[in-house]
């Protein structure tokens, strides 16, 4: 008997403990994102995008945008957050410049395929650097296939390191703020109207019925005051 109330309370007690956030944050076909969230936080975002930005298929930016929306709500912090993805980013984009610089693309190109590191992406990015030159760098995050491998094609094309690294840092500290911030005001915002919403919705829905309700009853009138067409003869 004793066991059964001791079981009953730990049950008790784990149902009345505050459930994350985060989980409700996104759809479900993002829950292995917010799960890493969840469990691992900033490291999550970080390893994610540097992961991504030398080739790998992670979901760097999405990791970033859940990371600041659940900053947006207090489950972590925004800045140590957009700091650590920018350090992944740089990190490894220089990781990257690093393989293409040192041959080990070639390796890449030869295993990758399963992954997605193919030729033809490697040439559409260093097309990208032939007409526009080294600035595709500062921008090439907003863009899937550069934010992948501009490091790897940089370091190829033997570009100085130090300007790719300026170039680099400079992109990163855009697109993360850029991304970061955005879904955290974002966030913010969807939340207050959630909870005004959650407070008023009650004669939200009572409004919503008596607009329904006069709609209905004006195409009533409006049908039966409308003058009949004879039939043709």
């Amino acid at each position: 008997m004793a066991a059964r109330l001791s079981a009953s309370r730990r049950r008790t007690t784990l149902d009345d403990e505050p459930k994350k956030h985060i989980p409700l944050l996104l759809p479900d076909i993002f829950s292995h994102v917010h799960e890493a969230i969840a469990h691992y936080g900033y490291a999550a975002v970080a390893l994610g995008i540097l992961l991504e930005d030398f080739g790998l298929p992670t979901p760097g930016e999405t990791l970033l945008i859940a990371g600041a929306i659940a900053a947006s709500h207090g489950d972590l912090n925004i800045w140590p957050l957009l700091f650590f993805a920018w350090l992944g980013g740089v990190v490894g984009d220089n990781l990257g410049y690093l393989i293409g610089h040192s041959g080990g693309h070639r390796l890449m190109l030869r295993y990758g395929g399963r992954i997605g590191i193919t030729e033809a992406k490697l040439k559409q990015v260093a097309g990208f650097f032939a007409r526009y030159g080294s600035v595709v760098i500062v921008f090439a995050r907003f863009v899937v296939v550069l934010r992948q491998f501009n490091g790897i094609v940089a370091g190829t094309l033997e570009m100085p390191w130090w300007r790719f690294v300026i170039l680099n840092a400079s992109g990163a500290a855009l697109w993360v703020g850029f991304w970061g911030g955005l879904a955290y005001n974002l966030g913010k915002r969807f939340y207050l109207v959630s909870e005004h919403f959650a407070e008023y919705r009650v004669y939200f829905y009572v409004g919503v019925g008596i607009a329904l309700v006069g709609v209905a009853s004006y195409l009533i009138w409006h049908a039966l005051r409308s003058p009949k067409i004879p039939p043709a003869t």
